[in-house]
């Protein structure tokens, strides 16, 4: 008989009822160090006391009027994010998977507002966008499309990182490039400055809009408010959700002006997106999370995180490969299968998240302690000891 729950996931047998900081406690009461954050998503981590109350003030006023109405909360968060990003504008949704959506809409009415019959959009393997039918079909991987066909046609996958496929691809006809400056569902594996500042000068020669998805790895994950700024360069469209609610469903496609004229009175839409509740919270995640001192922060706690990392791969060469990443998005690339290191976690009450490519994500919420930093680099010393060969 199919479960009142439609059994699309492999569910670990744990159940949290609350959470404080970087620990999740589970309904016996145990507690757990959280090192995935929900998959970045608490930024701030478990009943963040200011994400709590702006939440329960806006509760206690209203929490949904519809996009048939101005919505001042929406308005505050939209103010924030243009005037913190590249962007001119910015389209809340409730989710990546949404704002990936509206990013492939977008491109494509742009080119259509010219007359243009520009459609193809060039993505990269290893590519995580969301599950939407749109969205599985610009990422392509057989995992995610098997028995789900026909695809949304207009999309060509090419090898991760290889800018000499891109050069030979993209072309006057090319509507867009995206890409994940750092890609979190295919393992952790960041795109190098100078290869982001190419793939913008190439969208420049040709005209093709560069679409950054920073759903993963925008929002501080990085250190610096998105990652595309550690390059440099500005997208023209780009994709967030994850730590912009720091737990609440929220998203946004942000956008140049130029790239979002075609979008107008009608072309899209939304019941929930941009709702009082989730855009007073996303309003306060920003004014903590784009402050320079919090950012700061970050970049000092991801140098320490990773210098005891550097420790507990070296004490485990059978089980750790090396390290990736960047800020507090890292990734334990392992000799061992990901997953069995999770579980190795849950035994030691620690929670981390598994990924493509033999890696192990370690995202914790930015905010997290450094005395929890050292207590989640013994817990996951622990872990591996119980693989060690």
């Amino acid at each position: 008989m199919i479960p009142h729950v439609l059994p699309t996931y492999n569910r670990a047998d744990l159940a949290f009822e609350r959470g404080e900081g970087s620990w999740a406690i589970t309904t016996d009461g145990t507690r757990y160090l959280d090192l995935g954050a929900g998959i970045a998503v608490n930024a701030l981590g478990h009943a963040n006391p200011a994400l709590v109350a702006a939440l329960t003030e806006q509760a206690g006023r209203i929490w949904h009027v519809s996009n048939l109405y101005h919505i001042p909360e929406q308005e505050r968060l939209a103010d924030l994010l243009v005037e913190n990003t590249f962007a001119d504008t910015a389209f809340l949704t409730n989710s990546g998977t949404e704002a990936a959506e509206l990013a492939i809409k977008m491109v494509r009415k742009h080119w259509a507002e010219q007359g243009d019959d520009r459609f193809e959009i060039l993505t990269f393997e290893g590519a995580f966008h969301g599950r939407s039918t749109g969205a599985i079909a610009a990422a392509g991987s057989e995992k995610m499309v098997k028995g789900f066909g026909p695809l949304m046609p207009g999309f060509r996958q090419l090898p991760w990182g290889d800018m000499d496929a891109l050069k030979a691809a993209i072309s006057d006809r090319t509507a867009a490039v995206m890409i994940e400056p750092i890609q979190g569902e295919g393992g952790i594996r960041p795109l190098s400055d100078e290869d982001l500042r190419l793939i913008r000068a190439l969208c420049d020669q040709t005209g093709a809009l560069l679409v950054l998805d920073e759903v993963q790895c925008g929002m501080g994950r990085t250190g610096k408010l998105f990652a595309h700024e550690y390059a440099g360069v500005a997208p023209d469209i780009m994709m967030v959700a994850k730590g912009i609610g720091g737990g609440f469903p929220l998203g946004a496609v942000l956008a140049t002006e130029s790239a979002a004229a075609g979008m107008v009175a009608g072309t899209h839409g939304s019941t929930y997106g941009g709702n009082p509740l989730a855009c007073a919270v996303g309003a306060k995640v920003m004014e903590i999370i784009a402050a320079p001192e919090f950012l700061a922060e970050v970049n000092r706690k991801a140098g320490l995180f990773r210098q005891k990392l550097e420790g507990l791969v070296a004490a485990h060469p059978d089980v750790f490969e090396g390290i990736r990443g960047q800020g507090l998005m890292l990734g334990l690339k392992c000799r061992v299968a990901p997953g069995d290191l999770v579980k190795a976690g849950y035994a030691e009450q620690i929670l981390t998240v598994p990924a493509a490519d033999d890696t192990l994500r370690l995202l914790p919420p930015l905010n997290i302690s450094d005395e929890d930093i050292s207590e989640a680099v013994a817990r996951l010393d622990r872990a591996a000891g119980r693989l060690d060969g």
